[in-house]
Order: C-alpha cells, then structure tokens, then sequence
C-alpha cells in the first residue's frame, strides 16, 4: 500500500498508473519510460530474458538511468524505495508464475594493464560490438541506425566514450550488463561466447576509451 501511494506520486507521470510506460509525460521523453507490465527489465544481474532480482529493481531506482529522465530517486527514503521495488512487481503476474534465478557472481576483476586492455579491443571486435558501437565506441556502427527495442521503439546504441554508463559508474556495474545483456533490447549477453577473462578485458577496452563526462543535469527530454 506504501509504495502504491508512492509510486503514484513519484513515478505514474512517467510508467502510468497501470505501469504500462504510458503516463501523461511519457511522450515528451526520448527513451519511453519502462513498461513494467512484461516484467522485462534491462539492468540486471540475472541471465538473458530472466526477471530481475529486487535489489535490481532497487538499485535502478536508487541510482537512476544515466542520459535519460529516470533520476536518482534519493529524495525517496531507503524504506520506501524498497516499497516502490515491491508494489512495480505487482503489475507483472510474472513474478508470481517464475522463479527469479540466482544472481550472477562477479569475480575479481584482474589489474588492468597494456596486454588486457590490447585482449579487450580485439573482443571488441570479434564479438561484433563495433557494429552498433562503433569502431571508436561512439554509438555510430553500421547497424546503429536499424536497432529497435522488442516493442519497436527506435533505440541508440550507448556513445562508450562518454562515462558513466546506464547501468552505474563501476567496473562491475559494466561486466554485469557485458554478462547479462540489457533485456527488450538487441544486445546479447556474452557468458557462453566470452570467458571470464576476455569480458573482464572488454570491460578494460571500454573503461579506456571512456575519456568524456557525460553532460549533468536533465536528461532525455525531447
């Protein structure tokens, strides 16, 4: 009850009353509010096309999607950021049909240093992520301008030159989107393609590129 009057408060003008991405500011905003309705949900830490755990849920509406409307929610207490994370469950009967799988583990990230960083920009390549990314990591690959989110909303590739990423600010934060890929979208997940280590040298390629900051303020609006 908590995080319905919440959510209602905080979140509906953007994901709607019923969750469906479709409130009243919704079309003002470039990436369109998640529709929670699916249970599809990009920034995870389970595998492809699984729900996400609460704290995923949690952590997205603590630290906010970076380049897009979706801010940090902090002027929200701890309890009821937990309480919103509950009530968004309810408007997907999936979480009561499936069982949230366990959590990936994230190993300890190997020093970086020339040879990874050379191992990383080879990956880059041979896992096609120069496609969409770009060969420079600036979002401008040759498929760029064809993706589409599952619902067929145009989407952009991430620019990797500028930092922080969506999905948070750390290492692991980029290894756990490379592990789990963001679902509803067309980019795939790499534990079965990639080994431990050649992700965590993907992961040093692209912190190495990383070199602009993100403008601050606002984001996302059309």
């Amino acid at each position: 009850t908590a995080g319905e009057r919440i959510y209602l408060e905080s979140c509906a003008a953007c994901h709607g009353e019923r969750g469906d991405g479709k409130g009243p500011e919704a079309d003002r905003l470039k990436t369109k509010p998640r529709d929670f309705t699916g249970g599809v949900y990009k920034f995870r830490s389970t595998p492809s096309g699984s729900l996400p755990l609460d704290e995923d849920i949690f952590r997205t509406i603590s630290r906010g999607v970076r380049t897009t409307s979706m801010l940090a929610q902090l002027h929200l207490s701890e309890k009821e950021r937990w309480a919103v994370t509950e009530y968004v469950k309810t408007f997907s009967p999936r979480f009561k049909a499936e069982k949230t799988p366990e959590a990936f583990s994230i190993p300890a990230r190997p020093s970086p240093n020339a040879a990874l960083i050379s191992l990383g920009k080879r990956m880059y390549m041979d896992a096609g992520c120069n496609q969409c990314h770009g060969s420079d990591g600036k979002g401008d690959g040759t498929s760029a301008k064809e993706l589409k989110e599952d619902g067929g909303e145009p989407i952009s590739p991430t620019d990797l030159t500028l930092k922080p990423f969506k999905s948070g600010p750390n290492p692991d934060d980029l290894y756990r989107t490379i592990s789990t890929g963001p679902n509803g979208t067309p980019m795939p997940w790499y534990p079965d393609s990639l080994t431990v280590r050649e992700r965590w040298a993907l992961v040093s390629y692209v912190l190495s590129i990383a070199t602009r900051d993100r403008p601050r303020g606002m984001m996302g609006l059309v």
